[in-house]
């Protein structure tokens, strides 16, 4: 199968996941396969959150928004090509999948598929019912490619090279149960904000975004604020004022009960709005609910130290102060060419 056709294939995929959002969803009678698929992937999307408590329909139709975006000619062409991507016998790869937020796994399976090679998906028990779908439906549009796709229950075997996505602890077990495989290993990263007192409201308001997106279970989401000496919190209360409904969320809810209690427990001294907690602290990985910030001197330290610490960072979302930083409020749009952990999938594969 050509590089164009297999291109064309995730095309209509994108045309198909178009159709669906959260206000407007709307059948195209110009897509493919909608007489089987339309109301399946409806019903799908409805049923999300019982399958997974914070798979919420908002958050559901993102991620497939997100993806329809991606998915079109123009990124795809743009996407690869600065890559030679021979036909050649295909290598069966394996993808441990995360399920924190919904269709995670999806850039890694689309990269294995486009670069021609054979995918053995393992997903996550939090995410189950998304991929295996869309795998269905670029069957359908393309049958060649149903011998190069398969989702393995028990333990995966007969593969040439793997990735896989978890915490630092099964990154570990990864590491040495992989360790004869050409792989990649994904392990805990998070997202931090460096501030200036600057920023306009919008900005901020753009920064609940990265904040609030999936309830801040994403690596791409911002966990820790860097702010000046001095600064007030006053404005980005202020701006992020407009997510204060994801406190009628009963998980993130108990979540925010459960967090805050614990850190008054332990005396931590507190900023708190009624639905997100500030307490300052050198980490990066917040709970949910909570959101760490460091005060700063020094903005030149702070790039450096920043700079020591990118194995530990997904993203930094500042203004020009910060070089290859993310705007604000894009942390959950990265392009195609926006790899996870700044590892060139596409090579990898074509490498390996």
């Amino acid at each position: 199968m050509t590089l164009e056709t297999k291109k064309s294939v995730f095309v209509e995929l994108g045309k198909f996941l178009s159709q669906f959002s959260e206000n407007n969803t709307l059948r195209n009678p110009a897509v493919l396969h909608n007489e089987t698929f339309f109301d399946a992937f409806v019903d799908l999307i409805k049923l999300s959150q019982s399958h997974n408590g914070w798979y919420t329909p908002e958050n559901v139709y993102f991620s497939i928004q997100s993806w329809a975006e991606a998915l079109t000619a123009e990124n795809l062409n743009q996407w690869l090509s600065s890559y030679t991507i021979p036909i050649q016998e295909p290598k069966k790869v394996a993808l441990i999948l995360a399920g924190n937020i919904p269709l995670v796994g999806f850039h890694d399976f689309l990269s294995v598929l486009i670069t021609g090679n054979t995918v053995l998906v393992k997903t996550s028990s939090n995410d189950q019912h998304l991929l295996p779908f869309l795998a269905k439906y670029i069957i359908a549009v393309q049958p060649e490619l149903a011998k190069n796709i398969a989702f393995v229950d028990g333990k995966l075997e007969n593969f040439d090279a793997v990735i896989a996505t978890g915490s630092n602890n099964t990154a570990r077990y990864f590491e040495y149960y992989f360790k004869d495989k050409p792989s990649i290993i994904r392990k805990s990263r998070n997202s931090v904000a460096v501030l200036t007192g600057n920023e306009t409201k919008e900005q901020l308001t753009a920064l609940g975004e990265d904040i609030f997106r999936y309830f801040g279970l994403g690596c791409r989401n911002v966990s820790k604020l860097f702010v000046p000496k001095g600064y007030s919190f006053v404005p980005f209360f202020e701006a992020i004022f407009a997510y204060q409904d994801v406190i009628h969320y009963e998980k993130y809810a108990n979540n925010y009960d459960y967090n805050k209690a614990v850190f008054l427990m332990s005396n931590f001294k507190l900023l708190d709005n009624g639905f997100l907690t500030l307490k300052e602290d050198q980490s990066h990985a917040s709970p949910i609910s909570s959101v760490f910030y460091e005060f700063y001197e020094d903005i030149n330290e702070l790039k450096t130290r920043l700079e020591s610490e990118s194995e530990l960072l997904q993203c930094i979302v500042a203004d020009e102060t910060i070089e290859n930083s993310v705007a604000f409020g894009q942390t959950q749009n990265p392009r195609l060419w926006n790899y996870a952990d700044n590892t060139d999938t596409i090579s990898f594969l074509l490498t390996t």
